[in-house]
């Protein structure tokens, strides 16, 4: 079972989840994929012993001025606008390519080859018991979408039978690195506060996963806090609130040291074991 675990914003506690839920299914070798590029933090929590790296990039045009007509064909099929062609000048944006090979496949004269730029890299190892991996962009890299389909490439075509559990570590926000990473998910957990702000970025979350066909069930995590909107919204919507973390020192302090909470408060792995008890249940539900 893949589960993906996001949220609309940043800051609520979405990684917490993956881990936690990662460490109390430790006896099922849940493998456990941090899908936040821009910023991956997992590895602080779970100190993995990294085993095998690689780069990762997309093929970007590169013209031959020699061969090149300036007929303006490469820039006519670019839906990115890549590639523009001004006089007797062609010039290319690889910030902007998403390496379809169109322009290439389109010069008339063969002017165009790819060449191969390196966006960020994916390693992964063993954190004890649970198998990790995740992605790092290059600074000053826009698109995260190529590392993390990448990722899931490498790592879930190696995850085994169709038993083994899944976790996506989400990156927060609701474009296109998320949609990547929920893609082929079974299940999307959503980690929310019970805010104003954190009521607006889920909304926007669950609208992904619903655009994507997938069921969704919430954590509120900071209960306590805040007002009603989160729930008022999610029983409207028919939304299951699967568990509750209220605000608690002890779970900040430890999480400032890159302690899990589950090690901080044993109780919680109970907890956490009934919540992905509680998403099968959804999952066989509606698969039925």
């Amino acid at each position: 079972m893949n589960i993906a675990i996001a949220s609309g914003k940043g800051g609520t506690g979405k990684t917490t989840i993956a881990i936690n839920l990662a460490l109390s299914l430790r006896s099922a070798h849940p493998l456990l994929l941090d899908c936040d590029v821009e910023e991956p933090n997992v590895h602080l929590f779970l100190k993995p012993a990294i085993e095998w790296r690689e780069e990762v990039g997309l093929l970007i045009p590169e013209v031959d001025l020699e061969k090149c007509t300036y007929c303006g064909r490469c820039a006519e099929v670019c839906q990115y606008h890549a590639i523009a062609v001004l006089g007797e000048h062609v010039l290319v944006f690889p910030e902007l390519c998403h390496g379809c090979g169109s322009c290439a496949l389109n010069c008339p004269t063969g002017a165009i080859s790819e060449v191969p730029k390196t966006m960020g890299v994916i390693e992964g190892g063993q954190a004890g018991l649970i198998p990790f991996a995740h992605g790092i962009m290059n600074v000053g890299e826009a698109m995260a979408t190529p590392i993390i389909r990448q990722l899931k490439r490498r790592t879930l075509g190696d995850a085994g039978a169709d038993d083994r559990v899944v976790i996506l570590d989400a990156p927060p926000g609701s474009s296109c690195p998320v949609v990547e990473t929920m893609r082929g998910a079974d299940f999307v957990l959503m980690v929310t506060e019970p805010t104003p702000f954190g009521l607006h970025d889920l909304r926007l979350a669950v609208d992904v996963a619903r655009e994507l066909d997938l069921p969704v069930g919430v954590v509120v995590n900071r209960d306590g806090i805040g007002d009603t909107g989160v729930d008022e919204y999610c029983a409207t919507e028919g939304i299951p609130i699967l568990m509750r973390i209220p605000l608690d020192r002890r779970i900040a302090e430890a999480y400032s040291e890159g302690v899990p909470l589950v090690e901080v408060l044993p109780e919680y792995r109970e907890r956490f074991r009934q919540l992905y008890e509680e998403i099968q249940r959804l999952v066989r539900g509606r698969e039925a």
